[in-house]
């Protein structure tokens, strides 16, 4: 029997999925595919953490549950870090929880917050779990175009006079993830003024705060005036200190919003593996004496520079991002003007320079004109993958007859 699942219907297809399909067919045959896709960090997490989840683990103590906000040490030392970096006064208490991971913070919190036929403004493209997690609980989604040389408030603005009912929620991310679009202080300065006139709260995704480059600081939502009393912002330690398997990540903010995350999390977790949390203090409150975060950034300044570089002289020009660990490149104009668009590009670029990205469809209809690489390779590989790029796009043989 064949259930009706009606929130399952109402995601769309992954599209990522069909390229990964492909990506593992290709390696099945034998070939040897440089994988630019997810953006999944390869390099190990730094050694002073793993030697702290080492001896938290040998400690039976950390063997229990533990507590579903997070152990109080850890959400002291994420209030204590954003004072460092942004001079932002937390209430490890009432204004912070630890979450396992980002994704799973902003669903739960989408949850414990969103009633049906709630509307949450999402830019696009996006991130797909910020207009997902919206969807899964039950309400709606409107997109805001997100263009570089286009004004976003203006979208903004456009957008609400449109809509009814008004949205709850706008929901984004700067560094922005996929496009690498950046922000200066004033731009969340404007946006708690247009939350707080249009009683909108904010959730602001803050995962690549760290990992920026030749001189830009990302600032962060919580700095601007009236932040506390519109919106939270989510961190991640994943990319910032090569902890992705790990699942550490915190929101912070609204104590209305965090409540509520903690009301909805204290019935379905007990929160993560002790000693990883142990761990991750020791990561936070350590790191300028190990200086993870400066070889973490150098680490994917090295990538940027020789992709964009490599891929220049292959003859595909692709502006430098200032942050993110990845480059948001738009496809040559002689395959859109063929009318070739990034799944179709994507497919292409595996079969003929065996090199695997991410289509930009698949963060919404527009980045359907880019594609997105992930820095998750090293630097040999890199200038590998722009040979195979090279011989792709500059093969008339190959274009005449895709076209």
């Amino acid at each position: 029997m064949i259930e009706d699942f009606e929130t399952i219907k109402r995601l769309p297809p992954y599209v990522f999925a069909e390229v990964n399909k492909i990506k593992m067919e290709a390696r099945k045959r034998g070939d040897d595919i440089i994988d630019l896709g997810m953006g999944n960090p390869d390099s190990p997490t730094p050694g002073y953490i793993i030697e702290k989840l080492i001896e938290a683990s040998k400690n039976p103590r950390n063997h229990r549950y533990s507590v579903s906000r997070g152990i109080y040490k850890l959400r002291l030392a994420i209030v204590n870090m954003y004072k460092k970096h942004y001079d932002v006064d937390l209430d490890p208490d009432s204004e912070a929880i630890v979450t396992m991971g980002i994704k799973e913070g902003l669903s739960h919190l989408m949850l414990a917050t969103i009633n049906k036929g709630d509307v949450a403004f999402v830019p696009n493209p996006t991130y797909p779990i910020h207009a997902y997690s919206v969807i899964i609980a039950g309400g709606d989604v409107r997109s805001i175009p997100l263009i570089q040389g286009e004004d976003f408030f203006a979208n903004l603005m456009s957008a609400l006079k449109q809509t009814w009912p008004k949205p709850k929620f706008i929901i984004l991310s700067f560094p922005h993830n996929p496009t690498t679009i950046t922000v200066e202080p004033d731009f969340f300065e404007k946006l708690v003024d247009f939350a707080k006139d249009n009683g909108i709260y904010i959730i602001h995704d803050n995962a690549y705060a760290d990992l920026t480059f030749d001189g830009y600081k990302a600032p962060s939502f919580l700095q601007a005036k009236g932040a506390l009393e519109v919106g939270v912002e989510f961190f991640s330690m994943s990319k910032s200190y090569s902890m992705a398997g790990f699942r550490v990540g915190y929101a912070l903010g609204n104590r209305v919003l965090i409540n509520a995350l903690s009301r909805i999390k204290s019935y379905l977790d007990y929160g993560m593996f002790q000693p990883i949390q142990i761990a991750s203090i020791i990561a936070l409150n350590e790191e300028t004496k190990h200086n993870a975060i400066s070889e973490m950034v150098l680490h994917y300044k090295k990538r940027r520079d020789v992709l964009i570089e490599s891929f220049k002289i292959a003859g595909w020009n692709i502006e430098k991002p200032k942050a993110t660990m990845f480059v948001w490149g738009k496809i040559p104009e002689r395959f859109l003007n063929a009318g070739i668009k990034s799944l179709e590009f994507s497919k292409l670029l595996l079969d003929k320079a065996k090199v695997a990205v991410s289509p930009g469809i698949g963060f919404g209809e527009y980045g359907d004109e880019y594609i997105r690489f992930a820095l998750v390779e090293n630097e040999m590989r890199i200038r590998q993958a722009s040979k195979g790029v090279k011989h792709f796009i500059n093969n008339e043989e190959y274009f005449h007859k895709i076209v």
